[in-house]
């Protein structure tokens, strides 16, 4: 029988074996034994060559590499089919700048918010010139991108610009797209699917209109071969697809903000531990390159409303729980009345936490 893992339900991994990518909140261990990391270094190289890198190019790879997505092992498999590669993980933009010069890369691998808000930053506070970095590869995975960010790269930095679609459990590019298909583009077969939001079954192309989720099967794992990873990557279906999209949304219990996924669960259990708190809502931004959040909080007594020890508290709690910074905000009205906490993503890419409701 075929099993069916999200985040939450992903297999313990006090018996993985092997190396592990251990989520930045540390409830995702991800085993890749010594054949499982030959095989995902060969899928991304794999990924890599289609995407278009070439053996003259040098990579300078900027994810993270707290497993969500592998940056290091994405850079391994770049050097592979490049000249030179290097994971400088996620980094000021002038230290970025530094590295793409001192490496004379001519590829970037990055988020898309990321390399946004490198251009941005290049025009608004460096004053630098994007051509001067003579980028000839722009390669994107890991979030939603904003309307036009891919056009707006490709012209600013007159640098191919493709999406890699990488596992976000083990973090392995396995398809791309440029930025004109309407599909990814996997480099083997049965890597990718999407399944309803409702009901564990893999569907068959071409595809009905309405919402899907996609589905990774990785049959290339030791141990996750024979499940089916639902990502919690929603696309929306306009009818007669052959081929998976790109990613329009998310959905379940965890939340995609820049680049990492928060688990809402988690963070609801981390503040009812915080006496006097009755109502939280956890609300993400992109206003401009960059997500941004911030916790709402209304508080059942006047008297904590101005108490700065009870905002720290729920500040601590955050940084305890995750790396993505988050704004907390005390409301000024107060509340007795105890209610669930919410997520209201103003980017429109989170559809809920109960898939079941979505479909």
């Amino acid at each position: 029988m075929t099993s069916w893992i999200t985040r939450d339900t992903f297999p313990a991994g006090g018996s993985a074996e092997g190396l592990l990518n251990v989520s930045s909140e540390g409830d995702l261990v991800a085993p890749l034994a010594a054949a499982d990391r030959a095989a995902a270094l060969e899928l991304a190289a794999e990924t890599l060559r289609a995407a278009g890198l070439g053996a003259s190019d040098r990579v300078v790879v900027a994810l993270n590499n707290d497993g969500e997505p592998a940056g290091s092992l994405i850079a391994e498999a770049a050097a592979t089919v490049g000249r030179a590669a290097a994971s400088v993980g996620a980094r000021g933009r002038m230290r970025l700048h530094t590295a793409l010069e001192k490496t004379r890369a001519t590829t970037l691998i990055t988020t898309p918010a990321g390399a946004m808000d490198f251009l941005a930053r290049l025009h608004l506070e460096f004053l630098l010139d994007p051509l001067d970095l003579e980028l000839r590869h722009i390669l994107l995975v890991g979030e939603v991108p904003s309307p036009n960010a891919y056009t707006q790269l490709a012209a600013e930095f007159e640098a191919s610009v493709r999406e890699l679609y990488a596992d976000p459990f083990l973090g392995v590019p396995i398809a791309q797209r440029a930025p004109g298909d309407t599909a990814y583009t996997p480099v083997r077969e049965g890597l990718l699917g999407l399944a309803p939001l409702d009901k564990d079954a893999v569907l068959d192309a071409p595809y009905a209109e309405g919402l899907a989720e996609i589905v990774v099967t990785p049959a290339w794992h030791s141990t996750l071969g024979g499940g089916v990873l639902r990502t919690g990557q929603v696309v929306r279906l306009s009818g007669g697809e052959e081929a998976v999209p790109a990613p329009a949304h998310t959905a379940g219990e965890h939340v995609l903000v820049r680049g990492r996924w928060l688990s809402v669960p988690r963070l609801g259990a981390a503040l009812t531990r915080i006496d006097g708190l009755t109502h939280w809502d956890l609300r993400v931004t992109r206003e401009g390159t960059l997500d941004a959040a911030a916790l709402h909080v209304t508080f059942g007594r006047d008297s904590l409303v101005k108490n700065p020890m009870w905002k720290s508290r729920i500040v601590q709690a955050l940084y305890a729980l995750t790396p993505i910074s988050i704004e907390v905000v005390v409301e000024p009205e107060v509340s007795e009345e105890r209610r669930p906490g919410t997520v209201t993503d103003e980017r429109g890419h989170h559809l809920g936490r109960d898939r079941s409701q979505l479909s």
